[in-house]
């Protein structure tokens, strides 16, 4: 009777864990402003340079972020958020993007 009991407890313990994995994400990594309808997962080091690490972001984000600066700038000098946020681009991209809708969307330019 005790296994049975213990098995019980551990699917529910799993079916917790899976709920919060499924949840999403509850804001951009990037711009720190609320995640909208769409989430896109922007690997920290490009998947092309060994990146395994994503963050969610806006796809305005995204895309900036990939305008600005090259797969091999963003493996070997951007690989952190805080980083990349301190670029004069980005930077001044989240000033402009702060007071923008969630689901807000323009397309966006190559920067160099």
């Amino acid at each position: 009777m005790t296994g049975r009991v213990k098995r019980k407890a551990g699917l529910a313990a799993a079916a917790a864990r899976a709920e919060a994995a499924a949840a999403p994400p509850q804001v951009c990594a990037l711009c720190e402003r609320p995640l909208g309808r769409r989430v896109e997962w922007h690997h920290l080091v490009p998947k092309s340079e060994g990146g395994r690490v994503t963050a969610p972001v806006h796809p305005i984000c995204h895309r900036t972020i990939h305008a600005t600066l090259p797969n091999a700038e963003l493996a070997r000098i951007y690989a952190e958020v805080e980083v990349l946020r301190a670029h004069p681009a980005i930077a001044r991209f989240l000033r402009w993007v702060a007071d923008k809708p969630a689901d807000f969307s323009v397309p966006v330019r190559r920067g160099r």
